[in-house]
């Protein structure tokens, strides 16, 4: 069990030396910083102290508004501290998690969190069942239309490189590959699969020409 801080500025002239004090003074065993705007996604920082954080540890902020850039970031934060069995203080905004008035909080946003969770399902419950009624069918688009498919079987016959159709096409190789039996489209096309189909052709002929039934010729009589 440990005190780990986290403290964060916006900017890189802001100080961090005031938030640095105050978690001195809670006795952290390890302090997390971020130079970045709360706005930003990735934190490098708050993400190094999540990732450390054990259970029973305790992580010390002195605003929760060090540690979310919203409330709805908050709540998945301190709800997956709470399942993981981490406390959680915030200095100014006094509330420790480790207290009963901390664990009605924690509760609290445990209640939030899951009625996010019903909101979200409810609502692509109901975009599946509009979709539906509308004739639309879920799943992800197509990347390669039958139009696509043709346009690249007609390079692909004409010798180009797969690699190149699949960049005029706008795919992926590997997509290209999963559409088109690439193997199969140059084998149609290579010359010894054209001399086979020539020789072939030839054969079935002189076959067709063998059935035929022999005409007798009448000599002609003299004159």
């Amino acid at each position: 069990m440990a005190n780990i801080g986290y403290a964060r500025v916006s900017t890189g002239e802001q100080n961090l030396e005031s938030q640095l004090d105050e978690l001195k003074m809670k006795s952290c065993a390890k302090v997390f910083t971020d130079k970045i705007s709360g706005a930003k996604s990735d934190r490098p920082g708050l993400r190094d102290c999540l990732k450390y954080l054990r259970e029973g540890d305790v992580l010390i902020i002195t605003k929760f508004d060090r540690l979310a850039r919203s409330l709805k970031d908050l709540i998945i934060i301190v709800e997956d501290l709470r399942t993981r069995g981490i406390d959680v203080i915030s200095i100014h905004d006094n509330i420790e998690t480790n207290t009963s008035h901390g664990k009605l909080f924690f509760h609290l946003f445990g209640a939030f969190a899951e009625f996010e969770r019903d909101i979200i399902r409810a609502r692509t419950r109901a975009g599946l069942e509009s979709a539906k009624a509308r004739g639309v069918k879920g799943g992800r688009k197509r990347k390669m239309t039958q139009e696509k498919i043709a346009a690249a079987e007609t390079l692909l016959k004409t010798g180009i490189h797969p690699k190149e159709v699949s960049n005029q096409l706008g795919v992926s190789l590997a997509t290209l590959y999963s559409y088109v039996n690439v193997a199969e489209v140059k084998e149609e096309n290579s010359p010894a699969t054209a001399e086979n189909k020539t020789d072939s052709a030839v054969t079935q002929l002189g076959e067709k020409t063998e059935a035929l039934p022999k005409v007798r010729r009448t000599p002609k009589k003299a004159s």
